[in-house]
């Protein structure tokens, strides 16, 4: 029997903002109207009925749609409409509940005011208020009402005039403004401000598990935003969806149930930066967790910021030397630079970017490592090699570990990156290291997954490439108008069975400037640093070494190409021309200076010397296993005997001096 569309409407009536979900009916009907043919269709299925409306129509208005299909009524939409106008033309009283918190019950005036507050806001004089007593908001009032809360408490009002501040003060640079000036600026902006019954949104928990958290109940949330539950564990919303958000965890979820509260902070995800960071060691969102106390800040950042624009970029032309000479020779890294590191597992990858942080001693650059995945106690030994090197004074590290959550895993580049931002927009050149971006992405994956994104290759989400990309583009040399500082990336991927085609690695290869590649039967050969010379390279190239380096090296790739060919071709011949056996003896002195203990990074004018004396062909008569005790003899015997030479080829060179230093290092009694 089919109802009239007067109880139809009277039944609309109860539906939420039923007025405007209507008229979304209508639109969508307009625009595709197959589907109320479909609907109004008895030849259709039910179940296909239902699922169209949860696809496409509001939530809210779902079950209405539903009922309408069930009793083959769909065609009465137009009447329904009709006969729902009608009955909204005299208005009527909306039902609706407050609920006011409070620690000491209100006076009748006050009760009186909150009345009209609420008769004005929700436009009914007659709303019912429930009363709560709870003495944890020390003083004041709080009101919740639905999916909106009025914060009039102590503490409240305490958050309001604080965010007043930080907005009144955010985009002044504090270090540049003097106490007087700051005083003036907080009582201008204490007299202006006047408190405000605004009103939050407030979400309800229906789903958490595994570091996620679907909230329903807040519509106005944007991405990045951070949120808090009840239980004080703060998340960050990484899906907007139709009825709900997907929040990530900062935390252990095991405090959040179904049904938890979760409030809008309007704040975007960051971390606190300052100067007293150096030397500590912190977990994803900025906490100190070396046992040693808080950390003074000097600032907020947010952990996702645009990258520098390409008008305030500069182009790299300054060294930043890794003390490695396999490396600084033949594919030199700039200051602004991004280089990865590639290879497969225990091929050294972190020993170069920890030679590197150690290079950096005296050169006023601020170190900043992030572990990402690895166990804690690899950690521990990263960090005792930087104290007993004296480096960690210089060294910021950012821990997430592999006991960690997913979403602190995946927010720790992008938090370490803040902080090395705070540096170069101080005039700072900064070095960070990214270990690794592997694990980084395979945590991103998890989340994905668990927030049921549509999985791509090797099940990666389809925005993986931007996950990296939007990361290494922050890394930059930047002008002196925007800070003149820079970001020196070393990105590390670890691949499986040097398949460097993968996903992942062929992603971050393409974003950056350049690839070290170690290989795995170099390292098990005993040749380390593994740098493959053959699809290792730089895109920076000569721009970042110094003349003399420049001027010196070029021959080293040459004669370390000619020696592969050779040393592959000679193994099928037993008797060799005495220019070839002269070309082998040459390649593997080349090589053999080319190796290099842990943590003992090589200064670059020692570099350029034993280079000069392995092209020069000085170490033809030294015997291959005695190569590095020859080494360690000349850096000293020039410390004593020709002091001179190093220290100019530490200056800027040009190429007459070349020449003149060409000179002085061919009088060395070698």
């Amino acid at each position: 029997m089919i109802r009239a569309a007067k109880d139809y409407a009277a039944d609309l009536k109860l539906v939420e903002n039923a007025k405007s979900n209507l008229q979304s009916v209508k639109d969508i009907l307009e625009a595709v109207p197959q589907i109320g043919v479909e609907f109004e269709d008895p030849t259709v299925s039910l179940e296909k009925k239902h699922l169209v409306i949860d696809r496409v129509f509001p939530k809210e208005i779902r079950n209405f749609l539903k009922v309408l299909c069930d009793n083959g009524d769909f065609g009465l939409l137009d009447e329904i409409e009709q006969a729902y106008m009608e009955l909204t033309k005299t208005p009527e009283k909306v039902e609706a509940q407050a609920e006011l918190t409070y620690v000491t019950p209100p006076t009748p005036e006050q009760m009186e005011r909150i009345r009209l507050f609420l008769a004005k806001e929700y436009n009914n004089p007659d709303i019912k208020i429930v009363g709560k007593e709870d003495a944890s908001i020390k003083s004041g009032f709080i009101i919740r009402v639905g999916n909106k809360e009025y914060d009039w408490s102590e503490q409240g009002r305490i958050d309001q005039l604080q965010k007043h501040i930080n907005q009144s003060l955010a985009g002044k640079k504090l270090a540049t403004v003097s106490e007087e000036s700051i005083i003036s600026i907080l009582r201008a902006d204490i007299a202006d401000f006047e408190l405000a019954a605004k009103d939050k949104e407030i979400g309800v928990v229906n789903w958490v598990g595994d570091g996620i958290a679907n909230v329903d109940g807040i519509d106005h949330a944007f991405y990045g935003e951070i949120v808090l539950f009840d239980c004080g564990v703060k998340g960050m919303v990484q899906d907007v969806r139709r009825d709900e958000i997907g929040v990530i965890l900062f935390g252990r979820d095991t405090e959040i149930k179904e049904g938890s509260r979760v409030v809008r902070t309007g704040k975007m995800a960051g971390i606190p930066v300052g100067d007293a960071f150096l030397g500590r060691i912190v977990d994803a969102l900025g906490a100190p967790i070396d046992g040693q106390g808080d950390i003074a800040q000097d600032g907020y950042r947010p952990i996702e910021n645009p990258a520098p624009s390409i008008v305030d970029r500069k182009s790299v032309s300054v060294p930043m030397e890794t003390g490695i000479l396999s490396i600084d020779s033949m594919f030199p890294i700039g200051r602004g630079q991004r280089e990865l590191i590639i290879g497969d597992r225990q091929t050294g990858k972190t020993s170069i970017a920890m030679d590197t942080i150690l290079n950096q001693k005296g050169k006023d650059v601020v170190c900043v490592y992030v572990a990402i995945g690895q166990k804690a106690s690899t950690i521990a030994k990263l960090v005792n090699t930087l104290k007993k090197n004296d480096a960690l004074d210089y060294t910021i590290v950012v821990a997430a570990t592999a006991s960690d959550p997913a979403p602190l895993q995946y927010i720790a580049p992008y938090a370490g990156t803040a902080l090395a931002e705070y540096f170069m927009y101080q005039g700072k050149d900064v070095l960070i290291v990214y270990d690794d971006l592997s694990k980084h992405a395979v945590a991103y994956r998890a989340i994905s997954l668990l927030l049921e994104r549509s999985p791509g290759r090797e099940a990666y989400p389809g925005d993986v490439f931007y996950l990296h990309s939007r990361l290494l583009e922050r890394s930059s040399r930047v002008t002196a108008e925007a800070g003149g500082g820079s970001i020196t990336a070393l990105p590390i991927i670890e691949t499986q069975a040097g398949d460097v085609s993968a996903y992942i690695p062929t992603n971050v290869i393409s974003i950056t400037d350049g690839q070290i590649y170690l290989e795995t039967e170099m390292f098990n050969a005993g040749f380390r640093p593994a740098v493959n010379a053959g699809l290792s390279v730089s895109r920076v190239g000569g721009s970042a070494q110094i003349k003399a380096m420049k001027k010196i090296s070029g021959p080293i790739r040459i004669e370390l190409a000619q020696y592969r060919e050779l040393a592959a071709f000679s193994q099928f011949s037993s008797d060799l021309d005495p220019e070839t056996k002269e070309q082998l003896a040459q390649g593997e002195r080349i090589r053999e200076i080319l190796k290099q203990d842990q943590y003992k990074p090589m200064p670059v004018e020692n570099q350029v010397i034993i280079i000069y004396a392995a092209t020069k062909k000085y170490l033809i008569d030294v015997e291959v296993d005695d190569i590095m005790d020859f080494e360690k003899g000349l850096f000293e015997y020039i410390d004593t005997k020709y002091p001179e030479v190093p220290a100019s080829i530490l200056q800027l060179h040009n190429d007459v001096t070349i020449v003149a230093d060409e000179a002085a290092l061919s009088k060395i009694d070698m």
